[in-house]
């Protein structure tokens, strides 16, 4: 299920095994909460800097070994500012600046790259133990979801199995943005609807999906907007290059009840890296 969260300041560890100057890695952001970068070597504040923050955040705070982020408003799902740290060594740090998930405010991101420091091993033991506790908290939620109808719903839409379910197909279309073909059904059913996102993988590396986020349709943009309770099932869990993938949703007709009647539901589809690979609009006469 997916499941609504308050939005909470979290401290994250970023090793770098290959040195500070590889991709440009995502900071997330909030207003009213201070991001804290912290790095190994001591900052050069003359030559940071990020583009287009004027209006949008105070000014950056650079000094010792910290810069410090703090958004003046929330930013939307589009937002993306660029952000390069430069250290007194001429090192320089890319990241992107961007709006955070409702669970994941980065209140504090910790950066290494020298693996024989302390701090580098420690924080690679502390990831290794956050993934064990992530994947027995995944195990739980798995084992809960096979009691849900909803669930078994969903993943025989994954699978291909529409004929085995209730609904009806009420719309169809297809696109294809960048390296990946994505064809999108929208279904009609009994006090529940739902939508299958079929993916064709043409990137270099493995499609792997972050979240399937059901929201008003109003509110979509926000990073706090409320999320709406659907049963979700992926197959498979990571889609290698060349590959097709499926995710489908079921929402039943509560999902789209406000407090002031029925609403327009938006899905999105987004990937590990934040981008928002599908976007779909579900009318409440899905759920007739």
């Amino acid at each position: 299920m997916a499941i609504a969260k308050e939005r909470e300041p979290k401290i994250r560890n970023v090793t770098l095994p290959d040195g500070p100057e590889e991709i440009a890695r995502p900071v997330f952001v909030a207003a009213a909460i201070a991001t804290v970068l912290r790095f190994e070597k001591e900052v050069d504040p003359v030559r940071t800097e990020m583009v287009g923050w004027k209006g949008r955040f105070e000014p950056l705070l650079a000094g010792g070994k910290k810069v410090v982020i703090e958004p003046l408003y929330d930013l939307t799902e589009e937002d993306r500012f660029p952000l390069v740290v430069t250290l007194m060594d001429g090192t320089q740090v890319p990241f992107t600046v961007q709006a955070a998930e409702r669970e994941r405010v980065d209140h504090q991101v910790n950066l290494y790259w020298d693996r024989e420091s302390g701090d580098y091993l420690r924080a690679r033991l502390e990831d290794a133990l956050l993934r064990e506790r992530t994947a027995l908290e995944e195990n739980e939620r798995y084992e809960q979801e096979q009691n849900s109808p909803d669930h078994a719903l969903a993943a025989l839409l994954a699978n291909g199995a529409e004929e085995q379910t209730p609904f009806r197909a009420k719309r169809a279309y297809s696109y294809r943005e960048g390296d990946v073909e994505i064809t999108i059904v929208v279904y009609t059913g009994k006090s529940k609807a739902a939508a299958l996102v079929r993916i064709k993988n043409h990137l270099d590396r493995f499609w792997t999906l972050r979240e399937a986020r059901l929201t008003s349709g109003s509110e979509f943009y926000k990073p706090s907007a409320e999320v709406r309770q659907c049963a979700m099932h992926m197959v498979p869990s990571s889609i290698p290059p060349g590959a097709s993938g499926a995710v489908a949703i079921v929402a039943d007709k509560r999902a789209f009840l406000s407090g002031e009647g029925p609403e327009t539901l938006a899905l999105q589809i987004i990937r590990d890296d934040g981008l928002v690979q599908a976007f779909v609009r579900l009318d409440p006469s899905l759920a007739r």
